[in-house]
């Protein structure tokens, strides 16, 4: 609907200018928003406001000129002035159910993309290989697979990479490790307890650091020995994930996986080619890259460094291989790259090193899509009681547990293995929501009692939210597609729901050009809470007439779409009952 109104204000300064009335050459980036106030329309343009002074006049006379100018259109009753010179737009309530009645017939309920589709790459989860993961990897996991959800509901083609931490020092010390204390198949599973043994080692003797560290030299020269061991941790390390991503119900798969030691190879050939366009530079007998737009505090030059001293590559080597690979080889319009804001400067450096190097070689945009970070209740990140990392798997069942006591508490009578279920769907889903639901680059405590409410923005409450949706049509014995006739919009309460459903379309074109999922969070919620005074102040079961029931039931199985459709491409599962 915004689009539209868009393209009408446009029609409309096309023709001021043609008229004299407005300046040529004038390109203003018309802002439509929803209004608040639903009393003063649905949506709002300052458009007169900024164009008022090159236009010579007072922003209320230019606006009355532009609604002059409007072409008329079905899905708008009329346009009126507010305030100091706002233009309000009304929706035609017929056109709107008919709008929704559309989308109840669409697979998609209605929902476009409002660009052309891409090939979009999705960087996510990236976890270091050789331990379990932890719940510092929770935010990539989700965020990025939400968005990558949305993404492929809106036609773009994802490619999901999981760039995890396969090459480097810490297979070294594993290695290295292992050499003193030989462990068969079993020890080794528990890649934990024999992480945190190499790592003591490793910290406590510099003798084992620097035989840890020419094993990584040997690994990397490819050692069939180290190369062996090395396959059999990351084995042993992935199945760890894959099981963690099964149980967030995350859509990564061991095919995701596009590891740092996947571009092993093609290292070499970066540092030659950035030396090729001149952009290196020695410095302490390591190869670096120095671009003018980045410096210290102190004005000093800030490098990016490609190769060390003693010929190692880091970080930045292999996420410019990386990003030569998803243009290149991948031809990705767009590269998403789902990471702590933390790395921020990081990834201006590479990306612009990359636009320099030429890696980039069609125009593929590059996005980090920072975020801020999980914390404790004492607002510093979440650690457990000793001070030590939380695995994640152990976040999860206690969420689960908390969830099933909860549940257990209210419906005591219900048999175990539905407990269970129910809890398993309600404590994973608190978790993530509780996350996807903050905006993504702010940092935010964790709380359990919060997350496991079932009032407020959680997931508790979108969950039974839902199943009221569900519960209408199981007591009528009918499903969704079983809603017939047409939508009619009399009540205000209908009214206000349906303009909101409405808007799906509009959300997910946000989320997927912004990588904001606590956008959909919120329209869920607002979705939520308006059907909540719908059913309340109109009566579905008891409408006056079958034809109100029909228009009422309709409106209410698109609620129930839209709502499982929105909690689906956030990575949550539904109950049709709780």
């Amino acid at each position: 609907m915004k689009d539209t109104i868009r393209l009408l204000i446009q029609h409309a300064l096309t023709r001021l200018v043609e008229d004299g009335v407005l300046p040529a050459g004038l390109t203003p980036a018309i802002q439509v928003e929803n209004s608040r106030d639903k009393s003063h329309g649905d949506f709002a343009s300052n458009i007169a406001m900024m164009l008022a002074k090159p236009a010579g006049l007072k922003p209320r006379d230019l606006a009355e000129k532009i609604i002059a100018a409007l072409p008329a259109d079905p899905q708008l009753s009329k346009a009126e002035i507010a305030g100091p010179g706002f233009i309000n737009f009304f929706q035609n309530t017929e056109a709107l159910a008919a709008r929704l009645d559309s989308a109840l017939a669409d697979r998609k309920l209605g929902v476009r993309k409002g660009s052309p589709a891409q090939r979009v790459v999705v960087d996510l989860s990236a976890p270091n290989l050789a331990k379990e993961m932890h719940v510092g990897h929770l935010r990539s996991t989700i965020i990025g697979d939400a968005v990558a959800n949305v993404l492929e509901f809106l036609g773009d083609t994802v490619i999901r990479q999981n760039h995890v931490g396969d090459w480097g020092t810490q297979f070294g010390m594993l290695l290295a490790y292992l050499e003193e204390n030989p462990a068969d198949s079993d020890q080794l599973s528990d890649l934990e307890n024999f992480y945190r043994a190499a790592k003591k080692r490793f910290d406590e003797s510099a003798e084992f650091a620097e035989r840890a560290r020419s094993l990584v030299v040997k690994l990397q020269a490819g050692d069939p020995d180290c190369l062996s061991l090395w396959k059999r941790f990351n084995e042993i390390s992935l199945s760890h994930c894959q099981k963690t991503y099964e149980r967030l119900n995350v859509r990564l798969t061991p095919n995701d996986v596009m590891g740092e030691s996947a571009y092993n190879e093609d290292l070499p050939s970066v540092v030659a080619d950035l030396r090729a366009k001149g952009l290196l530079v020695e410095s302490e007998g390591a190869q670096c890259v120095f671009l003018e737009e980045f410096k210290t505090a102190e004005g000093n030059p800030l490098p990016v460094i490609v190769q060390k001293a003693g010929g190692g590559y880091l970080y930045a080597t292999t996420d410019l291989a990386a990003v030569r690979y998803r243009s290149n080889v991948l031809k990705a319009d767009r590269a998403l790259y789902f990471v702590d804001q933390r790395q921020a400067l990081h990834f201006q450096q590479v990306f612009e090193v990359a636009r320099r190097a030429g890696f980039i070689t069609n125009g593929m945009a590059t996005e980090h899509m920072g975020f801020g970070t999980m914390n404790g209740a004492d607002g510093r990140p979440f650690k457990t009681r000793d001070g030590g990392t939380v695995k994640l798997i152990d976040l999860l069942d206690e969420a689960e547990q908390r969830a099933y006591a909860l549940v257990k508490e209210k419906n005591p009578d219900l048999e175990d293995s539905r407990l269970r279920e129910i809890a398993r769907v309600v404590g994973i889903g608190a978790v993530k929501y509780a996350d996807l639901s903050k905006h993504r680059t702010s940092d935010y405590s964790f709380n359990f009692d919060l997350m496991l409410n079932f009032e407020g923005n959680t997931a508790p409450y979108l969950l039974y939210a839902y199943t009221r949706v569900a519960g209408v049509f199981r007591k009528l014995g009918k499903g969704y597609e079983e809603a017939d006739g047409h939508i009619r919009l009399e009540a205000a309460h209908e009214q206000d729901l349906a303009a909101r459903l409405a808007q799906f379309g509009e959300v997910l074109n946000t989320v997927a050009e912004k990588g904001t999922p606590h956008v959909l969070c919120s329209y869920l919620y607002d979705v939520a809470g308006l059907f909540s005074s719908f059913y309340e102040n109109c009566p579905i079961l008891a409408a006056q007439t079958p034809e109100q029931q029909q228009s009422r039931l309709r409106l209410a199985a698109l609620t129930g779409l839209t709502l499982k459709q929105g909690l689906e491409l956030l990575g949550l599962e539904t109950l049709e009952r709780m």
